[in-house]
């Protein structure tokens, strides 16, 4: 039976990229000159960290981290913002996670899209995707068209990968 896997990855050398080249703008912009701030990207834990001694450094920033990841190619939908937090010393911190894989409530909301279409096909949880199998290979690609256009409702970025006939 014809399958393919649904996913919500993100290339983390871009994120990496992004995030050096958010670090180069950061250092020669003259509004933060003689400042104290900080950006690291934790390739491990998937994780951007911002560190500045004002709360305007820390939203110029965000926006220049957000303008490069968009340039790389990474949906903003893939990265979580945390709050920000006082980090001592006059410093604020906020963190950007890159979220990896589907989550199994988004992952659910997945599965009821496809369902609530009335499509030939099966869709189960696996992990941190979603496999589809269906009896026609045009019924998948019914479902891939689907979820494109429902993208935007979903509020994360889809992958169509391994497909199989």
């Amino acid at each position: 039976m014809p399958s393919f896997d649904i996913v919500s990855e993100v290339n983390v050398q871009e994120v990496d990229n992004a995030v050096n080249q958010a670090q180069k703008e950061i250092q020669s912009r003259y509004d933060f000159k003689g400042t104290k701030f900080d950006l690291s990207f934790d390739k491990a834990a998937c994780e951007i960290k911002l560190n500045a001694d004002a709360e305007s450094r820390l939203d110029s920033m965000l926006d220049i981290i957000n303008s490069k990841l968009l340039k790389r190619g990474i949906e903003l939908g893939a990265v979580e913002v945390s709050k920000r937090e006082a980090a001592g010393g006059m410093m604020l911190k906020q963190s950007l996670k890159v979220k990896q894989g589907l989550e199994q409530d988004k992952a659910k909301l997945v599965i009821k899209t496809i369902k609530d279409s009335k499509l030939k096909v099966e869709a189960q949880i696996q992990e941190k995707q979603v496999r589809v199998t269906g009896k026609k290979i045009d019924d998948l690609q019914e479902v891939i068209a689907l979820l494109k256009v429902q993208q935007s409702q979903l509020k994360i970025p889809l992958q169509f990968i391994n497909m199989r006939s």
